[in-house]
């Protein structure tokens, strides 16, 4: 009796008390499936592993993309004894639930290590798992993963993603990555060369990459040109290829016998000594060339060498064969399509960079405008040779600098640093021309060393001030970043900032000069100063002023310049050989004159810089040059002045 109170109490206590974690359980659906191919999961085999593959994505089961990332990351371990797969950890976890599992004490698990080729094919079946991710970022990963390594299998998912994608800029980029795969991987000529008649309208480097890749060819050689092969273009030897190089594919492709070098010759004749003679050429007689010849003419007529390998040789050998190259692609119509569709695209290329490029000659342009203008109308009013305007621009920038640690509002700094900007050096452009250059009027040498000294001092007051190191000028953030209209046109916001503030200062000036008094006696002192002080006009009075304006704009320059480049002390050197060659190309004086200056100097360093990109110094020189060659036919500028500047 108690015998069957214990039993029944035993039996109680097995039904009302939950199983322990490492209590025996059925295996779950995934457990199951890789049993099914236990000894591949356990050791995977690069050419085998896609039977596993192809069974764990048809089974659709939600665990299937954890194992597949698990798996390649070597985070799976396998009983020894059952058989068993598990997630490693302390306690290791069940495959299907997640949940830790206690084994039995004697139990031994092995690490199961996929090898690389292994992990990268299982990384490709894990892409289209990825793909639907609701996490962006992992779609993002998806997709750079198929761009670097494509493969055929990847095109059904990635089609298939396309639909429910809910992210634009994402869904465009499937689109066309799936055109790239299908461009290469489509189930029928006819999808491809869709696929790629589509891609003629994109610039993208990837594109082209594909294009280029169905292009590939490799080299060949034949007695006649083959009529089963997908040919690309025959080969000349000594215009496509060289002789030598033409002959060196007949000896690898075995169809000619290879060349003896001079000291193979050389060896071959030592090595055949016999008595003093070679061939029955006596050695003394092997110190000539002719000699050698015969005596290995004669060791190849007994059959003891191969026949030497003679000019004659080698034409009539190159005249018999024919070199060529072919497609890998075995079928024409694909090719012929990619080539079409590779030209279009080439010349889309074409035509935008020269767009790019032309948007970075009128942005530079700008710059020079800038920086020019003000010396444009000191030069051409004065006469002045002014050799510190650059350190105008200078004062500017650091003007612009010292507002911004005062107002740390971007925005608003920018609005009060450009016209105190101009207060500041239109201030020091006057105490110098009143200090200094209202001396040295009609003494050019004299007025351009004492500028230049002025220029120096400048340069080292900044230093004093604010050290050597550079300080930024930030721009506000609604100029961050760029405006980019393809794949290869583009342009930084502040540049098109640069180049709307050039605008408004040329209208500004021209307003200045054209409809007020101030500018009327500009005009009249610039084209004759006599005639204009004899009008009543002070031409001392009126030199100042525009000094001064001229160093008011370029400060306002340097509030410009220095919202992309650095702020230092040097910075307005890097400009004043730049403004000076604007200055005279353009035409002293002359605001239009300074703008095709700008524009002309702008997209001729651009355009030299485009063919020569790794020596800007090189650029310079050669701009220069073209400068020096300009004057000389053109002396007085692209729009030359009237008047006093047309006498001068």
């Amino acid at each position: 009796m108690p015998r069957m109170f214990a039993l029944a109490l035993s039996l109680a206590l097995c039904l009302l008390l939950p199983p322990s974690p490492g209590a025996a359980q059925d295996p779950g659906p995934l457990q199951t499936l890789l049993q099914s191919q236990a000894d591949e999961v356990a050791s995977p085999g690069r050419q085998t592993v896609a039977s596993v593959i192809e069974a764990l994505v048809a089974s659709e089961l939600p665990q299937v993309p954890d194992f597949l990332n698990r798996w390649a990351e070597r985070e799976v371990v396998q009983d020894e004894t059952t058989g068993l797969f598990y997630y490693d950890g302390t306690p290791p976890r069940d495959i299907d639930t997640g949940a830790p599992v206690t084994l039995d004490p004697g139990a031994e698990l092995e690490d199961v290590r996929p090898n690389g080729g292994v992990r990268r094919v299982i990384a490709t079946a894990l892409v289209q798992f990825q793909l639907s991710d609701p996490d962006i970022a992992r779609r993002t990963d998806a997709l750079d993963s198929i761009s670097r390594n494509p493969e055929p299998d990847q095109l059904a998912p990635l089609r298939a993603s396309i639909e429910i994608e809910t992210d634009p800029v994402l869904k465009a980029r499937k689109e066309r990555l799936a055109g790239m795969l299908a461009a290469r991987y489509g189930a029928t000529p006819e999808i491809r060369i869709a696929a790629i008649d589509a891609l003629s309208d994109a610039l993208a480097v990837d594109v082209r990459a594909v294009l280029n890749q169905i292009l590939t060819t490799r080299s060949g050689v034949a007695d006649r040109l083959p009529e089963d092969r997908n040919i690309a273009r025959t080969l000349t030897p000594g215009d496509d290829l060289s002789e030598a190089e033409a002959y060196a594919r007949l000896v690898e492709a075995g169809l000619a016998p290879a060349r003896q070098s001079p000291d193979e010759i050389k060896a071959v004749l030592t090595d055949n000594i016999d008595d003093g003679r070679v061939g029955g050429v006596p050695i003394g007689q092997l110190a000539s060339e002719a000699g050698r010849a015969r005596a290995y003419a004669a060791l190849a007529e007994a059959g003891t060498v191969p026949p030497l390998v003679t000019e004659g040789d080698i034409d009539a050998a190159l005249a018999a064969h024919v070199f060529y190259e072919e497609y890998t692609e075995d079928d024409p119509a694909i090719t012929e399509a990619a080539r079409a569709a590779l030209n279009e695209v080439e010349t889309r290329v074409a035509m935008n960079q020269a767009l790019d490029l032309g948007l970075d000659a009128l942005s530079l342009a700008s710059i020079y405008f800038l920086a020019a203008i003000g010396l444009a109308i000191t030069f051409g009013v004065m006469g002045v040779i002014n050799m510190a305007h650059g350190e105008f621009i200078m004062m500017g920038a650091y003007t612009g600098y010292v507002v911004q640690q005062i107002i740390p509002d971007y925005t608003l700094s920018l609005i009060v640093a450009l016209p105190l900007a101009f207060a500041v050096t239109f201030a020091a452009g006057v105490a110098m021309e009143r200090l200094v250059i209202r001396w040295l009027y009609h003494r050019p040498l004299e007025t351009l060393l004492a500028t230049f000294g002025i220029s120096i001092a400048l340069q080292q007051l900044a230093k004093n001030i604010f050290g050597t190191q550079a300080r930024p000028l930030t721009s506000p953030s609604w100029l961050d970043g760029a405006w980019v209209l393809n794949d290869v046109v583009g342009i930084a916001n502040i540049r098109i900032a640069i180049f709307l503030l050039a605008l408004i200062f040329l209208g500004l000036i021209l307003l200045v000069l054209n409809k007020t008094r101030l500018g009327l006696e500009v005009r009249a002192v610039t084209q004759n100063p006599g005639m204009a002080a004899s009008m009543g006009i002070n031409p001392d009075k009126i030199n100042m002023l525009t000094f001064g304006l001229g160093s008011g704009i370029a400060g306002i320059a340097g509030i410009a310049i220095g919202l992309y480049a650095q702020v230092t002390s040097e910075m307005g050197a890097n400009y004043i050989v730049q403004s000076f060659m604007t200055v005279v190309v353009g035409g002293v004086g002359n605001v239009w004159g300074t703008l095709a200056g700008a524009t002309l100097i702008g997209g001729l360093q651009k355009g030299i810089e485009f063919f020569n990109p790794s020596n800007t110094l090189a650029a310079q020189t050669y701009m220069i040059l073209f400068i020096i060659l300009f004057i000389q036919f053109r002396p007085k500028g692209i729009v030359a002045l009237k008047g006093r500047a047309a006498g001068d």
